[in-house]
Protein backbone atom coordinates (compact mmCIF):
# COMPACT_ATOMS: atom_id res chain seq x y z
CA UNK A 1 0.00 0.00 0.00
CA UNK A 2 1.51 3.59 -1.28
CA UNK A 3 1.86 6.20 1.94
CA UNK A 4 -0.13 9.03 1.69
CA UNK A 5 2.40 12.27 1.02
CA UNK A 6 2.00 15.25 3.12
CA UNK A 7 1.08 18.74 1.15
CA UNK A 8 4.81 19.21 0.29
CA UNK A 9 4.27 15.97 -1.39
CA UNK A 10 7.98 15.45 0.33
CA UNK A 11 7.73 12.49 2.48
CA UNK A 12 4.73 10.47 4.00
CA UNK A 13 1.96 11.54 5.94
CA UNK A 14 2.54 10.66 9.72
CA UNK A 15 -0.67 8.55 9.57
CA UNK A 16 -0.14 5.83 12.98
CA UNK A 17 -1.78 3.16 13.99
CA UNK A 18 -3.46 3.70 17.58
CA UNK A 19 -2.78 0.34 19.38
CA UNK A 20 -5.38 -0.75 21.75
CA UNK A 21 -5.25 -0.81 25.88
CA UNK A 22 -5.04 -4.61 25.79
CA UNK A 23 -2.29 -4.56 22.69
CA UNK A 24 0.10 -7.21 22.93
CA UNK A 25 3.14 -5.43 24.49
CA UNK A 26 6.00 -4.62 21.88
CA UNK A 27 8.88 -5.30 24.53
CA UNK A 28 9.54 -7.34 27.50
CA UNK A 29 11.61 -6.14 30.48
CA UNK A 30 13.32 -9.37 32.06
CA UNK A 31 12.81 -9.50 35.84
CA UNK A 32 14.13 -12.00 38.64
CA UNK A 33 11.41 -11.13 40.61
CA UNK A 34 7.64 -11.45 40.83
CA UNK A 35 7.45 -7.96 39.25
CA UNK A 36 6.46 -7.24 35.48
CA UNK A 37 7.10 -4.19 34.25
CA UNK A 38 3.90 -3.71 31.99
CA UNK A 39 5.33 -1.60 28.60
CA UNK A 40 2.35 -0.85 27.17
CA UNK A 41 2.04 0.57 23.91
CA UNK A 42 0.53 3.44 22.16
CA UNK A 43 1.59 3.86 18.18
CA UNK A 44 2.87 2.27 15.89
CA UNK A 45 3.57 3.23 12.01
CA UNK A 46 5.37 1.26 8.84
CA UNK A 47 8.87 2.86 7.83
CA UNK A 48 11.21 2.92 5.37
CA UNK A 49 14.26 4.05 7.31
CA UNK A 50 16.76 1.20 8.25
CA UNK A 51 18.43 0.57 11.91
CA UNK A 52 21.37 3.07 11.26
CA UNK A 53 19.23 6.09 10.36
CA UNK A 54 16.82 5.16 13.31
CA UNK A 55 19.89 4.92 15.91
CA UNK A 56 21.43 8.42 14.33
CA UNK A 57 18.06 9.68 15.01
CA UNK A 58 17.43 8.49 18.60
CA UNK A 59 20.96 10.09 19.22
CA UNK A 60 19.91 13.87 18.17
CA UNK A 61 17.04 13.49 19.93
CA UNK A 62 18.99 12.40 22.88
CA UNK A 63 21.30 15.23 22.76
CA UNK A 64 18.25 17.63 21.57
CA UNK A 65 15.43 17.06 23.54
CA UNK A 66 14.19 20.99 22.91
CA UNK A 67 13.14 19.39 19.25
CA UNK A 68 9.92 17.61 20.89
CA UNK A 69 9.62 19.92 23.94
CA UNK A 70 10.05 23.62 23.57
CA UNK A 71 10.28 24.29 27.61
CA UNK A 72 13.47 22.54 27.06
CA UNK A 73 16.59 24.53 26.25
CA UNK A 74 18.85 21.11 25.90
CA UNK A 75 20.77 18.44 27.33
CA UNK A 76 24.34 18.41 28.87
CA UNK A 77 25.54 15.10 28.77
CA UNK A 78 27.00 13.84 31.72
CA UNK A 79 27.78 9.85 31.02
CA UNK A 80 28.12 7.81 28.26
CA UNK A 81 29.38 4.66 27.99
CA UNK A 82 30.63 4.57 24.33
CA UNK A 83 33.40 7.90 24.64
CA UNK A 84 34.71 10.53 27.02
CA UNK A 85 33.18 13.43 27.53
CA UNK A 86 33.73 17.04 28.55
CA UNK A 87 37.13 16.61 27.04
CA UNK A 88 37.35 13.27 28.85
CA UNK A 89 35.77 14.48 32.53
CA UNK A 90 32.80 12.63 33.04
CA UNK A 91 30.34 13.19 36.53
CA UNK A 92 31.00 10.52 38.11
CA UNK A 93 27.70 8.00 38.77
CA UNK A 94 28.12 8.08 42.32
CA UNK A 95 27.11 12.15 41.98
CA UNK A 96 24.55 11.56 39.82
CA UNK A 97 21.77 10.57 42.89
CA UNK A 98 19.31 7.43 42.57
CA UNK A 99 20.68 6.59 39.19
CA UNK A 100 17.62 3.53 37.96
CA UNK A 101 18.96 -0.29 37.55
CA UNK A 102 19.32 -0.95 34.13
CA UNK A 103 16.87 -2.97 32.99
CA UNK A 104 17.08 -6.07 30.87
CA UNK A 105 14.69 -7.06 27.47
CA UNK A 106 13.98 -10.13 26.41
CA UNK A 107 15.94 -10.54 22.61
CA UNK A 108 18.03 -7.58 23.37
CA UNK A 109 21.56 -6.70 24.48
CA UNK A 110 22.61 -3.30 25.98
CA UNK A 111 24.50 -1.32 23.52
CA UNK A 112 24.96 2.42 24.98
CA UNK A 113 24.27 4.07 27.89
CA UNK A 114 24.05 7.54 27.89
CA UNK A 115 22.93 9.91 31.05
CA UNK A 116 21.81 13.40 30.38
CA UNK A 117 20.70 16.39 32.05
CA UNK A 118 17.52 17.84 30.83
CA UNK A 119 17.62 21.85 31.27
CA UNK A 120 14.72 23.70 31.37
CA UNK A 121 14.02 27.07 29.78
CA UNK A 122 12.50 28.70 32.97
CA UNK A 123 14.70 27.37 36.19
CA UNK A 124 11.62 29.37 37.87
CA UNK A 125 9.30 27.05 36.88
CA UNK A 126 10.76 23.94 36.58
CA UNK A 127 14.14 21.94 37.50
CA UNK A 128 16.76 20.48 35.70
CA UNK A 129 15.94 16.33 35.88
CA UNK A 130 18.13 14.01 35.16
CA UNK A 131 17.69 10.89 32.97
CA UNK A 132 19.20 7.35 31.58
CA UNK A 133 18.95 7.15 28.19
CA UNK A 134 19.96 3.29 27.15
CA UNK A 135 20.32 2.38 23.40
CA UNK A 136 19.67 -1.86 22.93
CA UNK A 137 20.01 -4.09 19.87
CA UNK A 138 18.56 -7.48 19.19
CA UNK A 139 20.33 -10.09 19.70
CA UNK A 140 20.12 -12.21 16.90
CA UNK A 141 18.10 -12.07 13.48
CA UNK A 142 16.94 -15.62 12.98
CA UNK A 143 14.78 -16.62 15.77
CA UNK A 144 13.10 -13.15 14.71
CA UNK A 145 12.59 -14.43 10.74
CA UNK A 146 15.61 -12.11 9.91
CA UNK A 147 13.93 -9.14 11.43
CA UNK A 148 16.54 -6.60 12.83
CA UNK A 149 15.40 -4.51 16.11
CA UNK A 150 16.19 -2.03 17.66
CA UNK A 151 15.52 -0.39 21.19
CA UNK A 152 15.67 3.22 23.07
CA UNK A 153 14.86 3.78 26.32
CA UNK A 154 14.14 6.48 28.06
CA UNK A 155 14.14 6.56 32.53
CA UNK A 156 13.46 9.52 33.96
CA UNK A 157 15.76 9.58 38.02
CA UNK A 158 12.19 10.18 39.81
CA UNK A 159 10.51 7.64 41.97
CA UNK A 160 6.83 9.31 42.23
CA UNK A 161 4.79 10.98 39.93
CA UNK A 162 5.39 14.34 42.01
CA UNK A 163 8.55 14.70 41.60
CA UNK A 164 8.21 14.66 37.48
CA UNK A 165 8.87 18.52 36.24
CA UNK A 166 6.21 19.40 34.30
CA UNK A 167 8.30 19.16 30.63
CA UNK A 168 8.48 15.50 31.04
CA UNK A 169 5.69 13.15 30.60
CA UNK A 170 4.16 11.59 33.80
CA UNK A 171 5.68 7.87 33.29
CA UNK A 172 8.40 5.87 34.68
CA UNK A 173 9.43 4.91 31.32
CA UNK A 174 9.66 5.69 27.14
CA UNK A 175 10.35 3.21 24.77
CA UNK A 176 11.18 3.34 21.02
CA UNK A 177 11.32 0.02 18.97
CA UNK A 178 12.48 -0.02 15.67
CA UNK A 179 11.72 -3.40 13.68
CA UNK A 180 13.45 -3.99 10.03
CA UNK A 181 12.86 -6.63 7.45
CA UNK A 182 16.45 -5.72 4.96
CA UNK A 183 15.16 -8.41 2.47
CA UNK A 184 11.66 -6.39 2.21
CA UNK A 185 13.73 -2.57 2.80
CA UNK A 186 10.87 -1.94 5.62
CA UNK A 187 10.17 -1.46 8.83
CA UNK A 188 8.31 -0.16 11.96
CA UNK A 189 8.86 2.23 15.04
CA UNK A 190 6.45 2.20 17.76
CA UNK A 191 6.49 4.14 21.44
CA UNK A 192 5.55 2.32 24.71
CA UNK A 193 5.10 4.06 28.29
CA UNK A 194 5.72 2.39 31.58
CA UNK A 195 3.53 4.07 33.79
CA UNK A 196 3.06 4.39 37.58
CA UNK A 197 1.42 2.29 39.66
CA UNK A 198 -1.90 2.24 39.15
CA UNK A 199 -1.22 5.08 35.72
CA UNK A 200 -4.13 4.69 33.10
CA UNK A 201 -3.81 6.32 29.56
CA UNK A 202 -4.85 9.89 29.09
CA UNK A 203 -5.93 12.02 26.16
CA UNK A 204 -3.19 13.95 27.30
CA UNK A 205 -0.01 11.13 27.46
CA UNK A 206 -1.67 9.97 24.32
CA UNK A 207 -1.15 12.90 22.45
CA UNK A 208 2.62 13.19 23.78
CA UNK A 209 3.14 9.86 22.86
CA UNK A 210 1.87 10.24 19.12
CA UNK A 211 4.13 13.79 18.99
CA UNK A 212 7.45 11.80 20.20
CA UNK A 213 7.14 9.21 17.42
CA UNK A 214 5.99 11.37 14.86
CA UNK A 215 9.46 13.52 15.67
CA UNK A 216 11.43 10.00 15.02
CA UNK A 217 9.24 9.08 11.79
CA UNK A 218 9.35 12.72 10.38
CA UNK A 219 13.49 12.72 11.20
CA UNK A 220 14.09 8.86 9.67
CA UNK A 221 12.18 9.34 7.07
CA UNK A 222 14.13 12.82 6.02
CA UNK A 223 17.25 11.04 6.02
CA UNK A 224 15.89 8.11 4.23
CA UNK A 225 15.01 10.56 1.43
CA UNK A 226 18.17 12.06 1.81
CA UNK A 227 17.88 15.38 3.73
CA UNK A 228 20.89 17.28 4.57
CA UNK A 229 20.56 19.73 7.77
CA UNK A 230 21.86 23.04 6.97
CA UNK A 231 21.07 24.97 9.80
CA UNK A 232 24.55 24.31 12.35
CA UNK A 233 23.91 26.22 15.56
CA UNK A 234 27.26 26.15 18.22
CA UNK A 235 30.04 26.48 15.85
CA UNK A 236 31.43 29.32 17.71
CA UNK A 237 30.40 29.18 21.06
CA UNK A 238 29.17 25.82 23.12
CA UNK A 239 25.39 26.03 23.37
CA UNK A 240 25.48 25.27 27.02
CA UNK A 241 27.53 28.47 27.89
CA UNK A 242 25.26 30.98 25.83
CA UNK A 243 22.23 29.07 27.47
CA UNK A 244 23.31 29.48 30.89
CA UNK A 245 24.24 33.13 30.27
CA UNK A 246 20.90 34.03 29.08
CA UNK A 247 19.10 32.22 31.69
CA UNK A 248 21.36 34.55 33.71
CA UNK A 249 20.56 38.06 31.72
CA UNK A 250 16.62 36.89 31.11
CA UNK A 251 16.23 36.56 35.30
CA UNK A 252 18.36 39.87 36.32
CA UNK A 253 16.94 41.82 33.62
CA UNK A 254 13.56 40.60 31.80
CA UNK A 255 10.98 41.74 34.15
CA UNK A 256 11.80 44.95 34.43
CA UNK A 257 13.02 45.57 30.56
CA UNK A 258 9.34 44.47 29.62
CA UNK A 259 7.33 46.48 32.01
CA UNK A 260 8.99 49.28 31.63
CA UNK A 261 8.87 49.62 27.76
CA UNK A 262 7.94 52.97 26.18
CA UNK A 263 7.77 51.93 22.10
CA UNK A 264 5.19 50.63 20.20
CA UNK A 265 6.86 47.06 19.31
CA UNK A 266 6.59 44.08 20.93
CA UNK A 267 8.49 43.90 24.21
CA UNK A 268 9.07 40.60 24.53
CA UNK A 269 10.22 39.96 21.02
CA UNK A 270 12.70 42.67 21.33
CA UNK A 271 13.88 41.91 25.30
CA UNK A 272 14.49 38.26 24.42
CA UNK A 273 16.22 38.60 21.38
CA UNK A 274 18.36 41.22 22.33
CA UNK A 275 19.30 39.11 25.71
CA UNK A 276 20.25 35.99 23.80
CA UNK A 277 22.48 38.29 21.14
CA UNK A 278 24.19 39.98 24.77
CA UNK A 279 24.93 36.50 25.79
CA UNK A 280 26.13 35.05 22.83
CA UNK A 281 28.40 38.04 22.56
CA UNK A 282 29.31 38.34 26.02
CA UNK A 283 30.23 34.21 25.64
CA UNK A 284 32.15 35.09 22.04
CA UNK A 285 34.12 38.09 23.94
CA UNK A 286 35.49 35.86 26.54
CA UNK A 287 36.99 33.74 24.30
CA UNK A 288 38.11 36.47 22.09
CA UNK A 289 39.96 38.83 24.74
CA UNK A 290 39.82 36.02 27.95
CA UNK A 291 41.57 38.27 30.82
CA UNK A 292 42.71 40.97 28.76
CA UNK A 293 41.27 44.59 28.88
CA UNK A 294 38.00 44.57 26.70
CA UNK A 295 38.36 47.09 23.89
CA UNK A 296 35.05 48.47 23.56
CA UNK A 297 32.10 48.62 21.04
CA UNK A 298 30.29 50.38 18.93
CA UNK A 299 27.03 49.48 17.58
CA UNK A 300 25.91 50.58 14.12
CA UNK A 301 22.44 51.70 13.66
CA UNK A 302 21.78 50.25 17.37
CA UNK A 303 17.46 51.07 16.72
CA UNK A 304 15.84 51.35 20.54
CA UNK A 305 19.61 50.70 22.25
CA UNK A 306 18.24 48.15 24.52
CA UNK A 307 21.44 46.08 23.27
CA UNK A 308 23.66 48.53 24.08
CA UNK A 309 21.93 49.23 27.67
CA UNK A 310 22.11 45.31 28.34
CA UNK A 311 25.75 45.25 27.31
CA UNK A 312 26.71 48.36 29.19
CA UNK A 313 24.77 46.90 32.51
CA UNK A 314 26.93 43.85 32.07
CA UNK A 315 30.43 46.04 32.15
CA UNK A 316 31.52 45.79 28.50
CA UNK A 317 31.21 49.27 27.69
CA UNK A 318 30.67 51.36 24.22
CA UNK A 319 28.01 53.13 22.91
CA UNK A 320 25.86 53.10 19.47
CA UNK A 321 24.51 55.35 16.92
CA UNK A 322 21.23 55.38 14.30
CA UNK A 323 19.83 58.24 12.59
CA UNK A 324 16.77 58.05 14.33
CA UNK A 325 16.41 58.86 17.72
CA UNK A 326 13.88 56.56 19.91
CA UNK A 327 11.46 57.08 23.27
CA UNK A 328 13.46 54.49 24.75
CA UNK A 329 17.42 56.82 24.38
CA UNK A 330 15.89 58.63 27.14
CA UNK A 331 16.36 55.59 29.56
CA UNK A 332 18.94 53.50 27.96
CA UNK A 333 21.78 55.96 27.19
CA UNK A 334 24.51 56.75 29.90
CA UNK A 335 27.43 58.96 30.26
CA UNK A 336 30.72 57.15 29.19
CA UNK A 337 34.22 57.64 30.07
CA UNK A 338 36.02 57.58 26.33
CA UNK A 339 39.54 58.22 25.48
CA UNK A 340 38.31 61.23 23.84
CA UNK A 341 36.35 62.48 26.27
CA UNK A 342 32.99 62.22 27.98
CA UNK A 343 29.80 61.04 25.74
CA UNK A 344 26.02 59.66 25.33
CA UNK A 345 25.78 55.73 24.78
CA UNK A 346 23.62 56.52 22.18
CA UNK A 347 23.58 58.93 19.88
CA UNK A 348 21.52 60.43 16.51
CA UNK A 349 24.23 60.12 13.60
CA UNK A 350 24.05 59.33 10.27
CA UNK A 351 26.78 57.18 8.68
CA UNK A 352 28.90 58.69 5.57
CA UNK A 353 31.63 55.98 5.08
CA UNK A 354 35.29 57.10 4.19
CA UNK A 355 34.85 55.81 0.66
CA UNK A 356 31.94 57.78 -0.13
CA UNK A 357 33.18 61.03 -2.15
CA UNK A 358 32.29 64.19 -0.09
CA UNK A 359 32.51 66.35 -3.32
CA UNK A 360 29.86 68.99 -3.42
CA UNK A 361 28.60 68.42 -0.28
CA UNK A 362 28.67 71.74 0.61
CA UNK A 363 26.76 72.69 -2.36
CA UNK A 364 24.07 70.35 -1.97
CA UNK A 365 24.00 70.48 2.07
CA UNK A 366 23.42 74.16 1.98
CA UNK A 367 20.94 75.70 4.87
CA UNK A 368 19.91 73.12 7.36
CA UNK A 369 22.74 70.93 6.80
CA UNK A 370 24.42 69.82 10.38
CA UNK A 371 27.82 68.71 10.40
CA UNK A 372 28.27 66.90 13.83
CA UNK A 373 25.14 64.55 12.74
CA UNK A 374 27.69 62.83 10.32
CA UNK A 375 29.65 59.92 11.56
CA UNK A 376 32.73 59.04 8.80
CA UNK A 377 32.90 55.60 10.07
CA UNK A 378 36.20 55.60 11.62
CA UNK A 379 36.88 53.58 15.04
CA UNK A 380 39.55 53.37 16.96
CA UNK A 381 41.55 50.36 16.04
CA UNK A 382 40.62 46.89 17.78
CA UNK A 383 36.37 48.37 18.86
CA UNK A 384 34.55 45.47 18.65
CA UNK A 385 31.76 46.80 15.52
CA UNK A 386 28.05 45.14 15.94
CA UNK A 387 25.58 45.54 12.93
CA UNK A 388 22.39 43.76 14.31
CA UNK A 389 19.41 44.20 11.57
CA UNK A 390 21.49 47.31 10.20
CA UNK A 391 19.63 47.28 7.19
CA UNK A 392 21.31 50.00 5.22
CA UNK A 393 24.71 49.64 6.90
CA UNK A 394 24.88 45.95 6.87
CA UNK A 395 27.27 45.51 3.81
CA UNK A 396 29.18 48.19 5.08
CA UNK A 397 29.86 46.74 8.04
CA UNK A 398 33.10 44.46 7.13
CA UNK A 399 34.18 47.32 5.00
CA UNK A 400 34.00 49.69 7.88
CA UNK A 401 35.94 47.06 10.12
CA UNK A 402 38.54 46.70 7.20
CA UNK A 403 39.23 50.19 7.41
CA UNK A 404 39.57 50.71 10.97
CA UNK A 405 40.73 47.72 11.18
CA UNK A 406 38.11 46.27 13.70
CA UNK A 407 36.70 42.69 14.61
CA UNK A 408 32.72 42.88 14.35
CA UNK A 409 29.53 40.52 13.85
CA UNK A 410 26.83 41.48 11.43
CA UNK A 411 23.33 39.77 11.56
CA UNK A 412 21.83 40.68 8.29
CA UNK A 413 18.15 41.62 7.89
CA UNK A 414 16.73 43.74 5.24
CA UNK A 415 18.26 43.86 1.65
CA UNK A 416 20.33 46.71 0.67
CA UNK A 417 22.80 47.55 -1.47
CA UNK A 418 26.05 50.25 -0.28
CA UNK A 419 23.88 53.14 -1.73
CA UNK A 420 21.14 52.59 0.83
CA UNK A 421 18.93 51.36 -2.07
CA UNK A 422 16.15 47.93 -1.18
CA UNK A 423 17.34 45.56 -3.93
CA UNK A 424 17.90 41.48 -4.73
CA UNK A 425 20.65 39.73 -3.62
CA UNK A 426 22.09 37.80 -6.20
CA UNK A 427 21.41 34.16 -5.91
CA UNK A 428 24.19 31.97 -4.02
CA UNK A 429 27.00 30.31 -6.00
CA UNK A 430 26.18 27.52 -3.82
CA UNK A 431 23.60 25.70 -5.30
CA UNK A 432 23.22 23.66 -2.33
CA UNK A 433 21.46 26.84 -0.24
CA UNK A 434 18.25 28.05 -0.10
CA UNK A 435 17.29 30.78 -3.60
CA UNK A 436 15.23 32.39 -0.76
CA UNK A 437 16.14 36.47 -0.21
CA UNK A 438 17.58 35.90 2.99
CA UNK A 439 19.88 33.50 1.90
CA UNK A 440 20.99 35.46 -0.65
CA UNK A 441 21.96 38.63 0.92
CA UNK A 442 23.44 36.49 3.65
CA UNK A 443 25.62 34.84 0.98
CA UNK A 444 26.39 38.41 -0.84
CA UNK A 445 27.57 39.81 2.52
CA UNK A 446 29.86 37.47 3.22
CA UNK A 447 31.36 37.32 -0.14
CA UNK A 448 31.86 41.06 0.85
CA UNK A 449 33.44 40.20 4.31
CA UNK A 450 36.14 37.63 2.28
CA UNK A 451 36.76 40.12 -0.45
CA UNK A 452 38.19 42.35 2.65
CA UNK A 453 40.34 40.15 4.11
CA UNK A 454 38.16 38.42 6.64
CA UNK A 455 37.92 35.08 7.59
CA UNK A 456 33.88 34.82 7.53
CA UNK A 457 32.86 33.10 10.21
CA UNK A 458 28.96 31.92 10.75
CA UNK A 459 26.70 31.04 13.54
CA UNK A 460 23.08 30.10 13.63
CA UNK A 461 22.10 31.96 16.50
CA UNK A 462 19.23 30.15 18.78
CA UNK A 463 17.03 33.84 18.78
CA UNK A 464 12.99 34.26 18.28
CA UNK A 465 13.94 35.78 14.61
CA UNK A 466 13.69 34.55 11.16
CA UNK A 467 16.80 36.52 10.19
CA UNK A 468 18.87 35.15 12.59
CA UNK A 469 22.20 34.51 10.88
CA UNK A 470 25.47 36.01 12.50
CA UNK A 471 28.80 36.57 10.31
CA UNK A 472 31.67 37.09 12.75
CA UNK A 473 34.70 39.03 11.68
CA UNK A 474 37.58 38.40 14.38
CA UNK A 475 40.83 37.01 11.94
CA UNK A 476 41.97 38.74 9.24
CA UNK A 477 43.53 36.03 5.98
CA UNK A 478 45.75 37.06 3.30
CA UNK A 479 47.44 39.95 2.73
CA UNK A 480 45.05 42.93 3.61
CA UNK A 481 47.49 45.56 2.94
CA UNK A 482 47.13 45.01 -0.90
CA UNK A 483 43.09 44.97 -0.15
CA UNK A 484 42.03 47.95 -1.98
CA UNK A 485 38.56 49.32 -0.82
CA UNK A 486 37.93 51.40 -3.31
CA UNK A 487 38.03 48.38 -6.09
CA UNK A 488 35.51 46.44 -3.75
CA UNK A 489 32.82 49.29 -2.94
CA UNK A 490 33.02 49.31 -7.22
CA UNK A 491 32.69 45.83 -7.69
CA UNK A 492 29.37 45.59 -5.36
CA UNK A 493 28.02 48.62 -7.14
CA UNK A 494 29.28 51.81 -5.98
CA UNK A 495 28.19 54.47 -4.31
CA UNK A 496 26.02 56.44 -6.38
CA UNK A 497 23.22 58.64 -4.37
CA UNK A 498 24.48 57.97 -0.95
CA UNK A 499 25.74 61.03 -0.16
CA UNK A 500 22.14 62.84 -1.51
CA UNK A 501 20.62 60.31 1.07
CA UNK A 502 22.80 61.39 3.61
CA UNK A 503 21.99 65.26 3.14
CA UNK A 504 18.37 64.49 2.98
CA UNK A 505 18.46 62.34 6.60
CA UNK A 506 20.20 64.93 8.48
CA UNK A 507 18.08 67.87 6.79
CA UNK A 508 14.92 66.12 8.20
CA UNK A 509 13.15 67.54 10.68
CA UNK A 510 10.87 65.07 10.92
CA UNK A 511 12.28 62.20 12.90
CA UNK A 512 10.24 59.42 12.76
CA UNK A 513 10.18 56.64 15.79
CA UNK A 514 10.90 53.47 13.93
CA UNK A 515 12.90 50.46 14.42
Amino acid sequence: MECETDRAGCMPKFTPEELAVDAVPVIRQATSGDAKPDWRPLFRHECTFNPVIFQDVMLNLIKNPNINSSWLFRADILHDTKKNIQNGLETPLSELGDVPDIPSFDGFGLHRCLIRRLIPRSTMRDKPMDQTCLIYQSKGSDSEGGLQRHLVIYLPHVSTEAEMPYYHPTVRGIAFHHEWSPTETRGSVSVSYLYFEGGERPEKLTRIASHLLQAVYKHGQGRADGYQKRVHHDLLVPQARVQNTYTALKQKYARALIESWVEITDPTKHVFEDLCIAAFLIELWTDIYGRNSFPGFVDIGCGNGLLVHILNLEGFKGWGFDARSRKSWATYSTRLETPTGVQESLQQLVLLPPPVSRDGISEISSEGFREELVHDGRFPKGTFIISNHADELTPWTPILAAISDCPFIMIPCCSHDLTGARFRAPAPKDKKKANSAYSSLVSWVTQITADCGWVAEQEMLRIPSTRNTAIVGRKRQGDVSAIDIGVIVDRYGGTAGYLETVVKLVKSTNLDEKH
